[in-house]
């Protein structure tokens, strides 16, 4: 195939990025650059309930990732013949648990489930979370595994019996591809029972839980690679059939990589569903600031960093519930800071970073006669925004001088407004990623790195776009509304638990 800025240079990657929404799957060279028309997308349903459910049918979930590859393959015509490594990376943390025969036997869990709250206290009652903390790099909470197998073996103890292995959305989907399955350090870091200096299943925490060693998977670097799949699969992809298939690595490893955030001088601000902020360093994190997780990108680099499950999932339950129009964005850009007198607390699905209260729950407070419905829409954007705040006060302990915030994400690509309200929130100018499908392409370089086909990552220069600059009056505004719904906080969540 010819090279051109449409068809850029062989030999290609495929990606496939398995969000909470939506399947994507592309196509990329070495250096990150797209393949003109090589793009799939299959819609992600989940399952949600009032008493805190946020589950997936991890059958039906493959189906949708094998029709994106089917379109995808299809679309890339003959330069399918020179894809020479498939990437994967998924929303993270999510558990499923699989038989003998490698079928699921409970639905998959996603990091916005809170049903396992109630297993949080117990855990923090029998083991020390600051060593836990330090050594895991994750804090007891409803959306790790710690909560979560605990809950479902008291919620569910039969299907929970039939566990022979419990694993990860990305091994699923390496297992039925391949007959066998490892779990990445990247993906195994979002679980909260990885050892993320050592690099092994924390045994310490693991005697305290109702599983043993045996029903977790093998642990693999990133760039170990896995080829041969079974017949059925070879015949419906020929062209992948011996392609290099990488392990899955979280959706946030990727985010940072593919929008150039590759080092602790450049700090990755990811909005889809969810929202998070994240540093990629190759040093140690001695003292993890307890608000922040640190997770693995790969053996050779940590991920510190702090994720709301609150993102564009507040906008959009926000303008379905309020029944708001699509034309918003000109309106709520030409708002004026805080000018509503409301104060939310956006805790649709639990708290994350930085409080780590899966319990929290929303709230909408100041409300008037004269509040509108664009009122409430603004104040809830403003609200993500004073939590990421939080995150960036802790993350920034770790980090150098004045490092640029790159954005990627739909839900910022789609709103410069919120781009600006994040940018005077944070009183640092905001950098938007050229790239396209940032994610997906993160998963693709890191493939192109252990293939050789790219020397490193950093390498690359980052793609940046735009740039939003602060405005300092706003700033001093948002200072004060930060403090007022950290009061709130405190009254409704810290005081009633």
């Amino acid at each position: 195939m010819k090279s051109s800025p449409e068809n850029p240079h062989p030999p290609y990657l495929l990606a496939l990025d398995i969000g909470s929404s939506s399947v994507r799957a592309l196509i990329f060279n070495a250096r990150g650059e797209p393949l003109s028309g090589a793009r799939a997308r299959q819609p992600v349903q989940l399952h949600a309930s009032s008493e805190g459910a946020a589950e997936a049918d991890p059958d039906a979930l493959l189906d949708q990732v094998f029709a994106a590859i089917d379109k995808v393959m299809a679309q890339a015509g003959d330069g399918a013949r020179d894809i020479a490594g498939v990437a994967v990376d998924t929303f993270v943390s999510s558990l499923v648990g699989v038989d003998g025969d490698g079928r699921a036997v409970t639905p998959l869990l996603t990091y916005a489930d809170t049903r396992a709250a109630g297993e949080v206290a117990g855990l923090r009652a029998e083991f020390d979370e600051a060593s836990v903390h330090n050594r895991t790099g994750c804090r007891f909470h409803p959306s790790y595994w710690p909560a979560q197998l605990r809950w479902l073996h008291r919620a569910w103890p039969h299907r929970a019996a039939r566990v022979v292995r419990w694993m990860t959305l990305g091994e699923y989907l390496e297992l039925t591809l391949f007959g066998e399955a490892a779990a990445s350090y990247s993906a195994a870091s979002w679980t909260g029972l990885l050892d993320r200096r050592r690099l092994v299943w924390d045994e310490a925490l693991l005697a305290g839980l109702p599983i043993k060693r045996a029903q977790l998977s093998p642990l693999v670097d990133a760039s170990q690679p896995r080829s041969g799949m079974k017949p059925a699969f070879a015949r419906r992809w020929p062209a992948l059939a011996q392609t290099p298939w990488f392990p899955a690595i979280g959706d946030g490893a990727a985010a940072n990589l593919g929008s150039g955030a590759t080092s602790p001088a450049r700090v990755a601000l990811t909005m889809g569903t969810s929202s998070a902020m994240r540093a990629v360093t190759a040093d140690d994190i001695d003292a993890l600031p307890l608000g922040l997780w640190c997770y693995r990108v790969d053996a050779r680099r940590s991920l510190p960093g702090g994720a709301l499950t609150e993102g564009g999932m507040v906008y959009r339950w926000m303008t379905e519930t309020l029944r708001l129009e699509n034309q918003l964005e000109q309106t709520l850009a030409q708002m004026p800071p805080d000018s509503h007198g409301l104060t939310v607390l956006p805790f649709l699905a639990g708290e994350r970073s930085p409080g780590w209260r899966g319990e929290a729950r929303g709230a909408i407070d100041g409300l008037t006669l004269a509040t509108t419905p664009l009122d409430i829409l603004r104040a809830g954007m403003e609200a993500v925004a004073y939590r990421i705040a939080l995150v960036y006060r802790q993350l920034r302990t770790l980090l150098p001088n004045d490092p640029i915030i790159i954005a990627s994400g739909g839900a910022l690509i789609h709103s410069p407004a919120w781009v600006q309200i994040l940018a005077d929130v944070l009183g640092r100018p905001i950098t938007l990623t050229r790239a396209e499908e940032a994610t997906a392409r993160g998963a693709a370089l890191l493939a192109a790195e252990a293939l050789g086909l790219l020397p490193d990552l950093d390498a690359l220069p980052p793609p940046l776009g735009e740039t939003y600059h602060p405005n300092p009056g706003h700033h001093a505004i948002y200072q004060d509304a930060i403090q007022r719904q950290m009061a709130l906080y405190d009254k409704l969540v810290i005081n009633d638990a």
